[in-house]
């Protein structure tokens, strides 16, 4: 299986699904109005989506769930201001990247500074070892067996290397399945910058897969990447082909 192949079925291994623009005009009068009914219809159709695209785009996504419900708070409290210069998916897309982005600039300035298990050490007869070796169980955890077994873990792992902005264009275009003009709205950039970054993104990923898909054979019993109803190509979002 070539890595062009994989790159270009993202969509389809992460299970990504364009979903159909609802009827904004009703839903936004009712949100404004103050329905608990009509927000939580909100937090049912965007909060999954909405998650996997913020766990993609920060540097821990153990942090996404803390994210994703600032995201929502700040719709809540923010919907009376939105006026409908876009559509409302667009709106609620630059929120959580601009909460995104937020966290990975935190991440910049403190989270680097703790120090992890993983962490060398200096013993005080001057040997060096890990935090994590002090643990009793020096076992693999049931999740990290099953991350190793799962090609999707490793996607994940790669998706993650591509440096931003290209990652997060990346995500919004093949895997979440914008269109390069919804993209250009939401990241307010123009299409050109859209489309370059797309390019350079899938480039980085790109580079990334092909050692993982060199090592996998023909006989490999990982999932496959072909979309259904088509065949692999080299670049495939979740709306079809680009």
């Amino acid at each position: 299986m070539q890595a062009g192949t994989v790159l270009g079925n993202l969509a389809n291994v992460f299970g990504a699904q364009g979903a159909a623009r609802p009827e904004e005009a009703a839903v936004i009068a009712e949100l404004k109005a103050g329905s608990q009914e009509a927000f939580a219809s909100l937090i049912g159709q965007y909060h999954a989506p909405l998650y996997s695209l913020i766990a993609r785009t920060i540097p821990d996504p153990c942090e996404a769930p803390d994210i994703t419900q600032d995201v929502f708070v700040k719709i809540y409290r923010g919907i009376g201001n939105f006026h409908g210069e876009s559509s409302l998916r667009t709106w609620i897309y630059r929120i959580a990247l601009h909460e995104a982005s937020n966290q990975r600039r935190w991440w910049c300035r403190h989270k680097r500074k703790e120090i992890t298990i993983e962490q060398e050490l200096s013993a005080d007869d001057g040997e060096p070892f890990q935090l994590k070796d002090t643990l009793v169980d020096q076992h693999e955890s049931p999740f990290d067996l099953a991350a190793h077994a799962e090609l999707r873990d490793q996607i994940e792992a790669a998706v993650r290397e591509v440096p931003e902005p290209f990652r997060t264009t990346v995500v919004l275009r093949d895997i979440e399945g914008f269109g390069y003009e919804e993209i250009a709205e939401i990241l307010n950039v123009n299409l050109g910058t859209v489309k370059s970054r797309l390019m350079r993104g899938r480039a980085h990923l790109k580079a990334r897969l092909a050692p993982l898909m060199a090592n996998r054979t023909a006989t490999s019993s990982a999932p496959k990447l072909e979309p259904k109803g088509t065949t692999a190509s080299t670049h495939v979002s979740a709306k079809g082909a680009l």
